[in-house]
């Protein structure tokens, strides 16, 4: 089957051509011919399987016909991370370029004033995370009474950030009788609830089942014995033993992100770091170079497992197992994308079999186990102090015999008496506070406003 069978116009035909796409996926192929005829859609499809073109392409052309009017935008795409918004922004760019149509996109951080502009022009399709397009309606910024087009995208994933509240309140906002099309890669209760109570007779299409990996990507756990440094040990066989094109590596605290990007890049590695810490602006200028090939290692957090498109990541490792189960199919998902193969390992300790065996238990598969490679010891392990021998303590009021003096001297010294001393009070440790992990929901822009903020897609 080629994109030409699923009814497409000649100029979105153009357009999918430029790009170097022939055929379209199994959910491009069953959800592109329903969304043309006006259907409601629950699509269930893990990352990785051209969900995001499979509703950007049939949008295009249905929107081709009609005109924008100002504050009431045609068509309307709920995004859960500013991130997920913005690339989703950049495939209507990419597709829509044989057509005349606008675009507004709504996250935060951005200033409101280059928003409502963008509005009163009047906008085809508006892309948004909840939060702010809640924001701009309280204001009465923005009229949705002519959005007959709703996509959710990522719903379970706007379940896990608390947004369920806010799209259940945009619902009821938006016209009765229009096109709804939510897309999950699973179908927890709640999301089932909210599909029941706004979509008409939906179509749902399911091209893996829910919860599964790709079965194009080979996965491997690594036990490992020993401290982080042993870790990080494995980590770089691994790396330098494997044919690593591109590799994506995720830990569970931005403070592991942080330090092993800096232990690969003092063992040679071109690598970066993507975490919840950064500034925006920061975080793209290293998705850019990623893209780019400027470095072939992003080290992660869960900021980045989901919904990023990132082509050709050939390898994924988790250097901590995802806390998670869901995490763990989002993380590896970031390989073997679009047909292509990839290999996922993930690096285990003692304290992860209870991890591993949910993740198990989820995608109802055995994960089979690798020998940890030989590793070759390292430079940032620090060094090995030796221990003093145990013995007694002298007493606060008796004078410790020189550390170089004979044994027997030692034995035979006379105690020196001292004016009475306090006890030394022994300065507390500061106490371990376990970070908390880094997929704190921010739908907050701290970078300039994007190019494609208002945009019009023109020949």
């Amino acid at each position: 089957m080629s994109f030409a069978d699923l009814g497409l116009s000649d100029e979105l035909l153009r357009a999918v051509a430029d790009t170097g796409y022939n055929e379209p996926t199994p959910i491009q192929a069953s959800a592109i011919p329903s969304v043309l005829m006006m259907r409601d859609i629950i699509g269930i499809a893990q990352t990785g399987t051209g969900k995001t073109a499979s509703f950007v392409l049939p949008m295009i052309d249905i929107l081709a016909h009609g005109r924008s009017r100002a504050r009431m935008p045609r068509s309307l795409i709920l995004e859960p991370t500013r991130e997920l918004a913005a690339q989703v922004a950049e495939n209507f760019e990419k597709y829509g370029k044989y057509h005349k149509l606008s675009m507004a996109l709504l996250i935060g951080g951005v200033q409101m004033g280059d928003q409502v502009k963008a509005l009163e022009k009047g906008v085809d399709v508006l892309i948004a995370t909840p939060g702010r397009l809640m924001d701009l309606f309280e204001r009465g910024k923005i009229l949705l009474t002519g959005c007959n087009l709703l996509v959710i995208d990522e719903a379970d994933r706007m379940l896990d950030m608390g947004f369920i509240p806010d799209i259940e309140t945009i619902c009821t906002k938006l016209p009765a009788t229009r096109q709804t099309l939510l897309f999950s890669a699973t179908m927890p209760p709640p999301i089932k609830k909210l599909a029941d109570r706004f979509l008409s007779n939906p179509k749902t299409i399911e091209v893996a089942r829910p919860a599964t990996t790709n079965t194009n990507i080979t996965q491997w756990l690594v036990p490992v014995k020993g401290s982080a440094f042993d870790k990080r040990d494995t980590l770089r066989a691994l790396l330098r033993g494997e044919e690593v094109r591109t590799a994506i590596i995720f830990c569970n605290r931005k403070t592991t992100v942080r330090e092993l990007n800096k232990s690969l890049k003092k063992h040679g590695f071109a690598s970066g770091e993507i975490h919840g810490d950064m500034e925006q602006p920061a975080r793209l200028a290293e998705l850019d170079r990623f893209k780019q090939g400027d470095i072939n290692i992003l080290v992660a957090s869960d900021v980045a497992a989901r919904g990023l498109d990132i082509k050709g990541v050939s390898h994924v490792f988790n250097f901590d197992a995802p806390w998670h189960p869901d995490d763990y199919v989002h993380r590896i998902g970031r390989t073997g994308r679009a047909g292509a193969t990839g290999v996922a390992y993930t690096l285990i300790g003692k304290d992860d079999e209870e991890n591993i065996d949910n993740i198990e238990k989820l995608t109802g598969q055995k994960i089979a186990r690798l020998a940890a490679p030989a590793v070759e010891a390292a430079e940032d392990r620090p060094a090995r102090e030796e221990k003093p021998r145990r013995g007694r303590r002298p007493r606060a009021d008796e004078a410790a015999p020189a550390p170089d003096a004979p044994r027997s001297a030692r034995k035979s010294a006379p105690a020196a008496k001292t004016a009475p001393a306090q006890k030394a009070e022994r300065a507390p440790e500061p106490r371990r506070q376990r970070e908390r992990r880094d997929d704190t929901p921010d739908d907050g822009w701290n970078g300039p406003v994007p190019s494609f903020l208002s945009v019009s897609i023109e020949a």
